[in-house]
């Protein structure tokens, strides 16, 4: 896992070049909305457990055979582990928010998912729609304008979407 920095580093370094000023002002700007980028992750921090509840509520309430008897997520056991495994993902999401780098999700969270859970017979398209779900509300807390830092939010807004998006993906 790299972060933002240090990949342009290792990228430039790859190809023997300087850093060029586009990759410069990149960062700069990354720079300049990192107070945005704290604010959403916090926001989201701080919901996580509204945010994957109120999800798993909307996927079960939508999906009931995945709590009725014989369901993916029937015992509490096997809910448990479902609640677990959204909130892991929505943790994930937000160490890419943070990062600006979806690398930590992609390696640490994603990779070998989408095997894992066809070989436990977990249906993906469910877990997906609650990826969905999460983001949809995640989005909801992040734009909410009262007490977070002035400014265009709409393009950290679309890369948060982004890594729900990637994830979802993973899995469905």
């Amino acid at each position: 896992m790299f972060d933002a920095f240090t990949k342009v580093v290792a990228q430039a370094d790859a190809r023997g070049e300087f850093i060029n000023a586009g990759q410069i002002d990149a960062l700069a700007a990354m720079v300049g909305d990192s107070f945005k980028r704290m604010d959403t992750v916090n926001r989201i921090t701080s919901n996580a457990s509204a945010i994957v509840t109120n999800a798993a509520r909307d996927l079960f309430d939508s999906q009931p055979a995945l709590i009725a008897p014989g369901g993916n997520a029937y015992t509490h056991r096997r809910m448990a582990a479902c609640l677990r495994d959204m909130e892991i993902v929505l943790r994930y999401v937000t160490y890419a928010i943070f990062t600006g780098d979806a690398s930590v999700l992609e390696d640490r969270c994603l990779n070998g998912l989408r095997e894992t859970y066809l070989a436990l017979g977990v249906p993906g398209a469910s877990v997906a729609e609650g990826i969905r779900k999460m983001k949809d509300a995640a989005l909801s807390i992040a734009n909410d304008r009262n007490g977070i830092t002035p400014g265009d939010c709409s393009a950290l807004m679309s890369e948060v979407g982004t890594y729900f998006d990637r994830a979802a993906a993973a899995v469905g």
